[in-house]
């Protein structure tokens, strides 16, 4: 059994920063590629960011380029999401997630590309 565990989500005023944490724990786990995905009240889950560890190849939403940067560590199973330059419209719900085997296209943009995810941590942007 493998577990995702997101902390650092909470209130920050529109234009500040807030930085995500990741980390799995459980069974020996290794993953292919690691994302964060948001949801806010009454939308569908969306994808934002996302990291293919062979290569250090990183993903990210156009609605976030510039402003997001993902990074981790696979060997120790942790995962970040630097937030900067937050808008209201950033605000949601934020769920990581892991893929545990290759696959080819835009994986990393699909919630069902992803076996394993977290419980979320909310994001909230005031104006």
């Amino acid at each position: 059994q493998v577990q995702l565990v997101e902390s650092g989500g909470g209130l920050v005023q529109a234009g500040g920063s807030l930085r995500l944490s990741c980390a799995a724990s459980g069974r020996t786990f290794s993953s292919y590629g690691m994302g964060w995905f948001r949801q806010a009240p009454g939308k569908e889950r969306e994808f934002v960011a996302a990291v293919r560890w062979s290569g250090g190849r990183t993903y990210y939403a156009d609605s976030v380029k510039g402003r997001f940067t993902i990074s981790g560590d696979n060997a120790k199973n942790t995962m970040y999401l630097e937030m900067n330059s937050l808008k209201p419209e950033d605000t949601a719900d934020y769920y990581c997630a892991a893929r545990n085997y290759a696959s080819a296209g835009s994986w990393y943009s699909s919630p069902s590309s992803y076996m394993y995810w977290g419980q979320g941590t909310q994001v909230t942007v005031s104006s």
